[in-house]
C-alpha cells in the first residue's frame, strides 16, 4: 500500500525529532559520566579507579567531591591523604537536607607510616556498645594481604627499596570504604567492588612510586562477615586455641570470642575474648565482696581480653597505649617483651618468615586488676598458637613477674 506523501513527511519529521532528542539525551549522559570521572580523579589524584567507584550502589545521580586544599596532597608524590566522594542518589536515600551525601572514601599511604600504630586500649570496644550486630574484620584472601570490615577493604603491597618523600619505604597500602548506614555491613556486590577498588588503587600507587610488585586481581565473591561474638566452644578461627583450653567454662574467664579466619599474610590478626553480660555480672557478684574497688560492668563486652599479632612494618612501629594523655605511648620493641608501665598491656615478639612480629594482650579496665595474675597462661597459649601456625622462631615472652596489677605505680 502506498503511503501518502503527507503522512510520510510527518513520520520522517517525528523520526528526526526522536533522533535529535536521543542524541541530546545521550550527550548529557556522556557528559555526566565524564564529569563523574573528572570529580573522582581530581579528588583522588588519579589513583582510585573512577569506574569502580561509580559501580557502587550509592554512586547514582550527580557526583561531587570534597574541595581540597594544598595540604590534601603530599607535595613530593602527589598522593592524596584521602578522598571523599558525594552523590545525590546517596543523599536521596538518606533524606539529607542538602540532597547529597558523602558515600565513598579512598585512602592510601606508605609504610613505615609517619605515625605509629597504637595497640588496643583498656577502654577498647570489641563489641558494639549500642547492641547492634558486631562484625569482626576478616582477611581478604586470594593471595593478597588484605583486611575486610563491614564497610571497607584495605590491602597492602610490598615495595622494598622504594622511596616516598625522599625516605625509604617498605610497603604501601590502600583502602576503599563505603559509608554504610546503621552499623550494617555492605552488600555482596559492594564488597566485591570495594575489594577491586582497593587492589586497583594499590597497583596504581605502585606505578606512581616505582614499586616492582603488583597485587593479583581481588577474589570474586568476597564472603560476608560472620557476626560475633560466639560461644568459645564454637571458635574455629583465630580463637580456636581458646576453645580448646576449657577456660571458658570457668569463672572469671571470658566465655565468648570475637574472631576471624586465620591468614598469615595480614598485618593485624586478632582474637578477642569477652565476657557476655550474664557472665560478667555473675563474676562481679561473686568477687565484689572481696574487692571493694571492683566496679560493676555497665555495657556488653566491657570486660575483655584483646589479643593481636602485628607483622612487618606495622610491628616495627607499634606503641603501647597509655591512659595518660600527657604521656608518649611506650614502644613495643621487636626482639623484646614486657608490659606497659601505665596500662594492662603486655607484648611478646617473634620472627615469622623473616619478618618481625609483635603479639599484644590488652585487658579491659576494672576486669584487668581482677585477672592480671591469671593471664600469663592465656597469653602464652595465644602466642604459642600464632607462632606455631606461622612457623615462627625467636619467641620472646614477658617474665612471670609482669603479670600483676601494679601498672601506673611509681
Amino acid at each position: 500500500m502506498r503511503v501518502p506523501d503527507g503522512v510520510r513527511k510527518s513520520v520522517n519529521v517525528l523520526l528526526c525529532l526522536a533522533a535529535v532528542v536521543a542524541i541530546g539525551w545521550s550527550g548529557r549522559e556522556i557528559w555526566a559520566v565524564w564529569d563523574s570521572h573528572r570529580q573522582i580523579d581530581a579528588a583522588c589524584g588519579g589513583l582510585v579507579p573512577a569506574g569502580r567507584v561509580l559501580a557502587l550502589s550509592d554512586a547514582g545521580g550527580t557526583i561531587t567531591h570534597r574541595v581540597l586544599d594544598e595540604d590534601s596532597f603530599d607535595p613530593d608524590t602527589g598522593i592524596p591523604h584521602d578522598c571523599e566522594i558525594f552523590s545525590t542518589e546517596a543523599g536521596e536515600r538518606a533524606g539529607t537536607d542538602t540532597g547529597t551525601r558523602w558515600f565513598f572514601t579512598g585512602r592510601m599511604g606508605v609504610l613505615p607510616a609517619g605515625h605509629p600504630r597504637i595497640a588496643d586500649a583498656p577502654q577498647e570496644e570489641l563489641v558494639d556498645m549500642l547492641g547492634r550486630t558486631t562484625y569482626p574484620p576478616q582477611p581478604l584472601g586470594g593471595d593478597i594481604a588484605g583486611r575486610v570490615t563491614a564497610s571497607s577493604v584495605t590491602v597492602q603491597l610490598p615495595c622494598e627499596g622504594g622511596k616516598a618523600e625522599g625516605e625509604p619505604m617498605r610497603a604501601l597500602w590502600a583502602r576503599a570504604e563505603l559509608r554504610a548506614r546503621g552499623g550494617s555491613q555492605v552488600s555482596g556486590h559492594d564488597r566485591d567492588v570495594l575489594a577491586d577498588t582497593a587492589v586497583d588503587t594499590a597497583n596504581n600507587l605502585a606505578d606512581r612510586l616505582g614499586c616492582a610488585d603488583r597485587l593479583p586481581d581481588a577474589p570474586d565473591g568476597v564472603p560476608a562477615l560472620t557476626a560475633g561474638p560466639v560461644p568459645a566452644a564454637r571458635a574455629e578461627g583465630t580463637c580456636a586455641w581458646y576453645g580448646k583450653t576449657g577456660l571458658a567454662d570457668r569463672s572469671p574467664y571470658p566465655d565468648e570470642v570475637v574472631e576471624s579466619r586465620t591468614d598469615g599474610r595480614v598485618w593485624d590478626e586478632s582474637c578477642g575474648l569477652v565476657l557476655d553480660f550474664g557472665r560478667a555480672n555473675a563474676v562481679y557478684m561473686n568477687e565484689a565482696g572481696e574487692h571493694d574497688w571492683l566496679g560493676s560492668p555497665d555495657m556488653p563486652g566491657e570486660w575483655f581480653v584483646s589479643l593481636h599479632t602485628y607483622a612487618g612494618p606495622v610491628a616495627e612501629n607499634l606503641r603501647l597505649t597509655s591512659t595518660d594523655d600527657d604521656e608518649t605511648p611506650e614502644p613495643a620493641v621487636p626482639g623484646k617483651a614486657g608490659r606497659s608501665a601505665t596500662d594492662p598491656v603486655w607484648w611478646a615478639s617473634s620472627v615469622c618468615d623473616g619478618r618481625p612480629q609483635i603479639h599484644t594482650m590488652t585487658l579491659g579496665l576494672g576486669y584487668a586488676k581482677l585477672v592480671a595474675s591469671r593471664m600469663e597462661d592465656v597469653f602464652r597459649a595465644y602466642v604459642d598458637d600464632v607462632t606455631t601456625r606461622r612457623h615462627c622462631t625467636d619467641v620472646v615472652f614477658p617474665g612471670r613477674s609482669t603479670f600483676r596489677a601494679d601498672w601506673g605505680k611509681s
